[in-house]
């Protein structure tokens, strides 16, 4: 695929290949364009561990239900649930800074938050315990 950049006033024709990335300038003086590195892909979250059954007696360190884990280090940005709030599959439920990025951490599937381990400002590391389910 063939993209237009603009950068720092210069435009730039960028083709991206798969497994390969190439430059050339645009505009009054080509420059040599150097191969830039190639993006590596945004990890894909970690998948969730099944729902165990209901505990009689929820432990207060470690409470019992799926575990919504951060996929990346971060700041939180915003905390769109709260303990008791039910939700559906997508609903967004923390915003995730990472490396000046917005992240949407959304709900696997339908479910009730059964806690909230962290806060906004907060700073995580990747599998953090965001919240249960």
């Amino acid at each position: 695929m063939k993209y237009m950049v603009t950068l720092n006033g210069k435009q730039y024709e960028v083709e991206v290949e798969k497994g390969s990335v190439s430059a050339v300038a645009v505009g009054d003086a080509p420059a040599a364009a150097a191969p830039a590195p190639a993006a590596a892909p945004a990890p894909a979250p970690a998948p969730a561990p099944a729902a165990s059954a209901p505990a009689a007696a929820p432990a207060a360190a470690a409470p019992a239900g799926e575990v919504i884990a951060a996929p990346m280090p971060g700041t939180i940005l915003d905390v769109r649930c709260a303990a008791g709030q039910a939700f559906k599959a997508g609903d967004v439920l923390f915003i995730l800074e990472a490396m000046k990025m917005e992240n949407e951490i959304c709900a696997p599937h339908d479910g009730t938050v059964t806690s909230v381990s962290v806060q906004k400002g907060a700073a995580v590391e990747t599998g953090t315990t965001l919240c249960t389910m």
